[in-house]
């Protein structure tokens, strides 16, 4: 609690008599009560007012001291009252009352115990006043006051000017005096005030406006708040109107630099291209900052290469970003957008980039001599326009210098000053770490796409199953390339795979997962595994992709789950049949001859990177000449297009095929993507074919080994038929070697199939799941050198699993005509 001690009260009482002091302490009666009504505080002024000494009433109740109980009414609010006012009649020590003007402060306590807090009570002591002497004092307060003020009467004409009024106008009173506002500033804004004086004689109500003046002596506009207030006398009537004006040229143009940074940090970086951002930095600058805006940048900063440590050689060269100004179609710029220019050592650009800090410069005759010497353009746009002053600002973020902005004035008269300077530095900043972004970002775009297309297939081989052809558009600037993919993959027995897949994100780290997402299909799909087992598989791939990820990450990375879609496709040109699986990927269009398009109903399955769900493979029994069209979400979804509209569109399409695939998929490009996708489309679309019976012999061969030479004959005409005569000796070899392995160490069925493609391949399948393997065979050893021999006479051989056993298969080339 705040409480006023007696010997605090004794302090008040001999401060009340320093004569040094100009302010009378005991002119004010003060005393302090606590919560109880104990005096706990009394000065020299109370004493003086009531004749009590503090000795006499600090620690008793004060309720004596009033001649009368106070109303309840009052008593009452007291308790919520912060402050109480009003007349007071005291007992003096003499015995008479004493009516007095009391105003009671209510005191907040230090702590808990402090209850309600106490109260401060004071007084005035009654003084003699002078009239004439608080007249003089009136109109000294009025000539001096900081306030710029001027009194006009009921004809608007001025009677009085204060100090700072004659000093803005730039004219004494008296030369002012009998005169009107627009009489005294010749500009429109006199008008206006004239009207704001009229409405307050006639309402008798305050008015208020805002100007911007340029007077007469001053070098630039500045801007005024101007109050105009009626001045009645005591009976009402107005008498007058004083206006009262403050500048606030500086708050307005504080308020106006804070809206240009406010505006600076929404519209600059609004995306990720260099180009863009430098002209955004211009724009924000125009015309607030600046009549003529330009952004140079050093050559190397556009290739996205870190420039030189060290200062840039000379003379500087730069190259022209972006420019703007005040004048419609910027005339006064020399070097257009994308020319490199030199700069000399002397050239404020070049002076600025080798000190490394801002520099202001006023444009003088001197200085344009010497810029006349070295740039002869560039001076004549600068007279021609009145260059004035020039402000430039180093380009650096992260430690490196990218460039150079130049704001320059030859409109505005008023120079730059540092106020403009810090605003420059402030906007520039902001623009040069968004295109530092720009420019890394763009290296990392260009390292993204140099890595997926060295990981996408070059050129789909040729296959006898499907004539295929193929589209990859990379996202847009702003999105980043992303991890999709696809893959035309031969197999055994003339069946091909089809696989498109997307890796989840963008950047460099998308485009290596889905380079190790294809290797792994890819040596997956040569052990030939059915595309739900291959699926999980995959699954369990990315899983342990997701957690190396983790495990290799500093505390400063952020890690994030590896996930991806994926359709796996193998299509049989002998059976027509197609089998499909999927892993959270969209399903794949089938288009038949007769114009029908369908979209499979194909289980979604879970993405890749989940672990512990299923994938479930759907067999589809294509015509001849289907068109199976295997794609990635980018393709039918986009911002503001519902995705049935996509695959509509898609519909629409492969429902009118082209001549050719090729144009086929230039028309679904065309069709669903007009403008540059926002995601990384892969699109894949392959036309089926068929083999016939002409193409295709097959024989079921009996479990008995004596079977094996029936069947060399059977081989042997066979290749007659075909004209493959020459081929004769080798697959008769292949033939009984792989047929007597499947009746000795196989299990009956046992089935020869041959079939002719591009390459003759022979297939011997029989019951067991036992994979054969080379050996190397001993020299007294009888066996054992059957598949050596094979996998010499042969360009390929191998073994892929069945639900009901095995096949082995063995490709040979066939002689050029």
């Amino acid at each position: 609690m705040n409480v006023m001690t007696g010997s605090e009260a004794a302090d008040d009482d001999r401060a009340a008599l320093r004569p040094e002091d100009p302010v009378d302490e005991s002119a004010t009666a003060r005393a302090t009560v606590d919560p109880h009504g104990i005096v706990t505080g009394w000065s020299e002024g109370a004493r003086r007012l009531l004749g009590y000494r503090s000795a006499e009433v600090i620690g008793r109740l004060a309720a004596p001291l009033l001649a009368a109980e106070p109303p309840l009414e009052a008593l009452r609010s007291l308790h919520t009252l912060p402050r109480w006012n009003g007349a007071a009649t005291l007992l003096h020590s003499d015995g008479h009352h004493l009516t007095v003007n009391l105003l009671a402060h209510r005191r907040e306590p230090h702590s808990e115990d402090d209850g309600g807090g106490e109260w401060l009570l004071v007084s005035p002591r009654a003084r003699p006043t002078s009239p004439r002497r608080d007249d003089a004092l009136l109109m000294w307060a009025f000539t001096q006051s900081p306030a710029t003020s001027a009194l006009y009467d009921t004809g608007l004409r001025l009677r009085r000017a204060n100090a700072d009024m004659e000093r803005v106008i730039g004219l004494p009173e008296a030369a002012m005096q009998g005169l009107r506002v627009s009489e005294i500033v010749v500009d429109s804004e006199g008008d206006r005030t004239e009207q704001c004086m009229r409405r307050a004689l006639e309402t008798g109500e305050q008015q208020h406006l805002q100007q911007v003046l340029r007077l007469a002596g001053h070098a630039s506009e500045s801007i005024w708040s101007t109050a105009l207030t009626p001045v009645k006398d005591a009976g009402g009537t107005v008498r007058g109107v004083l206006l009262s004006a403050h500048n606030v040229t500086e708050e307005h143009l504080a308020r106006r630099r804070l809206a240009l940074l406010n505006e600076a940090s929404i519209r600059i970086g609004s995306t990720l291209d260099l180009a863009r951002t430098a002209q955004e930095l211009a724009d924000v600058a125009i015309p607030h900052l600046a009549d003529f805006v330009t952004v140079d940048l050093l050559p190397a900063i556009e290739g996205g290469d870190d420039p030189r440590a060290s200062s840039p050689p000379s003379p500087v060269m730069l190259r022209r970003v972006a420019y703007q100004s005040v004048l419609e179609g910027c005339p006064e710029v020399v070097v257009e957008r994308g020319t490199v220019a030199a700069y000399p050592d002397e050239s404020t650009a070049a002076r600025c980039l080798s000190t490394g800090r801002p520099l202001i410069e006023n444009v003088t005759a001197p200085a344009m001599d010497q810029v006349a010497t070295q740039a002869p353009d560039r001076a004549e746009r600068m007279r021609r326009y009145g260059f004035h002053s020039v402000l430039a600002v180093p380009m650096r973020a992260r430690g490196i210098t990218l460039g150079v902005a130049t704001f320059s004035r030859h409109r505005r008269p008023e120079p730059f000053e540092r106020d403009d300077l810090l605003l420059g530095e402030e906007i520039t900043a902001r623009a040069a770490v968004c295109i530092d972004n720009a420019r890394r970002y763009d290296r990392e775009r260009r390292t993204s796409l140099t890595l997926q297309s060295s990981l996408l297939p070059q050129r789909l081989p040729p296959q006898a199953a499907v004539d295929v052809a193929s589209r990859y558009l990379p996202a847009s600037a702003q999105a980043g390339v992303g991890g999709d993919w696809f893959d035309v993959i031969p197999l055994s027995g003339a069946r091909v795979a089809l696989v498109v897949g997307d890796v989840v994100g963008h950047g460099i780290q998308a485009s290596a997962t889905m380079g190790r997402l294809r290797t792994a299909v890819r040596t997956l799909a040569d052990v030939d595994l059915p595309p739900d087992e291959l699926l999980t598989h995959l699954d369990d791939l990315v899983i342990r992709l997701s957690a190396e990820a983790e495990t290799t990450a500093t505390t400063a990375d952020t890690v994030g789950d590896i996930g991806a879609t994926c359709l796996y496709a193998v299509y049989d040109p002998v059976s027509r049949c197609c089998t499909v699986a999927r892993a959270g990927h969209p399903a794949p269009a089938v288009a038949t001859p007769d114009g029908t398009v369908e979209f499979p109903d194909i289980p979604a399955g879970p993405p890749l990177g989940l672990g512990g769900l299923p994938f479930e493979a759907t067999e589809i029994e294509l015509p001849e000449g289907s068109l199976l069209a295997l794609y990635t979400d980018g393709l039918v979804e986009e911002r503001g297009r519902d995705i049935d509209e996509g695959l509509d569109a898609l519909r629409e399409v492969l429902a009118r095929p082209a001549a050719s695939l090729e144009d086929t998929c230039d028309t679904v490009i065309q069709r669903l993507l007009p403008d540059r996708p926002a995601d990384d489309v892969a699109l894949l679309i392959a036309r089926t074919r068929a083999l016939d019976a002409t193409h295709v012999a097959t024989w079921d061969v009996p479990a008995d080994p004596a079977a094996v030479a029936e069947t060399r004959r059977n081989t042997r005409r066979q290749l007659a038929m075909w004209g493959l005569d020459e081929a004769a000796f080798v697959t008769e070899l292949v033939v009984s070697e792989l047929v007597t392995n499947a009746i000795r160490y196989g299990g009956a069925p046992v089935q020869l199939r041959l079939i002719r493609d591009r390459n003759l391949i022979c297939e011997v399948s029989d019951a067991s799941n036992t994979a054969p393997h080379l050996r190397r065979a001993r020299t007294f050893d009888e066996g054992g050198r059957g598949l050596l021999l094979v996998a010499q006479l042969t360009q390929g051989w191998g073994t892929r699993q069945t639900y009901d056993g095995k096949t082995i298969w063995a490709e040979q080339v066939l002689p050029t005509a």
